[in-house]
């Protein structure tokens, strides 16, 4: 998924240089078009856990599961999710102040071993515990901060999350519901890429060739090239 939360300058400079190279393809049709599509998206179906798993050990990403579905996972540099919870802290600032030392302890002992998804309750009060004596309003605090969330299936599960993402996930499920909605409406349930990048959601804030991407990779549409350009159609179940 694309980045979220405001981000450090190092990583503000980085996006501003990638979204100005984005400014130079007109269409997501660039991003699409293969010599053979099928193979293209295998290849990096294929390459993609190496590179993720490489990323992960080097600590410059970080994966979250997203409870948008089964299979959703938000991707994250780790410096810029470090700010953010930088910014959750000074937010904060002037209640309760002895209890924000977790936030340290947290990204001290906690996120620079841990680098799975989740993580139980007895692993994170030890790891927390190497910065000072651990109490449950510790957890609550990274709770309300929206830095951890309980996994609904095991209570003594957390999953790590990205604070004020809430308005973020509840636009990707309402723009996927859209467009799939716009294109099954539509007798052959299809549409030109060309028109259908050009459409503005009711229902999320994010960019329409972001859902695009998303619901290719997840299978719910695919592309097929036609003469006149890329179409997108609904896949069938």
């Amino acid at each position: 998924m694309e980045n979220f939360p405001e981000s450090s300058s190092k990583g503000t400079k980085r996006r501003r240089n990638e979204d100005s190279d984005a400014g130079n393809t007109s269409s997501l049709e660039d991003d699409l078009t293969f010599t053979d599509t099928s193979v293209a998206l295998r290849i990096m179906r294929a390459q993609f856990p190496h590179i993720q798993k490489s990323l992960r050990r080097d600590k410059v990403l970080r994966l979250f599961k997203l409870n948008t579905g089964q299979d959703d996972h938000a991707v994250m540099f780790l410096d810029d999710y470090l700010n953010q919870i930088d910014r959750v802290v000074k937010r904060m600032e002037g209640k309760k102040v002895e209890e924000y030392e977790v936030f340290g302890w947290l990204k001290t002992h906690v996120l620079d071993s841990k680098l799975e998804t989740g993580i139980e309750h007895q692993e994170l009060c030890s790891l927390l515990s190497l910065g000072g004596k651990v109490k449950d309003s510790h957890i609550s605090v990274l709770i309300n901060a929206g830095v951890l969330t309980r996994q609904l299936i095991d209570p003594n599960m957390y999953w790590f999350s990205i604070p004020n993402i809430g308005s973020h996930l509840k636009g990707i499920v309402q723009g996927r519901k859209e467009i799939i909605s716009l294109l099954s409406r539509r007798r052959y349930k299809e549409m030109m890429l060309s028109s259908l990048e050009k459409k503005r959601l009711r229902t999320s804030p994010l960019d329409v060739r972001f859902h695009l991407r998303d619901l290719i990779g997840s299978g719910h549409l695919r592309t097929d090239q036609a003469p006149t350009g890329l179409i997108i159609r609904v896949s069938k179940d």
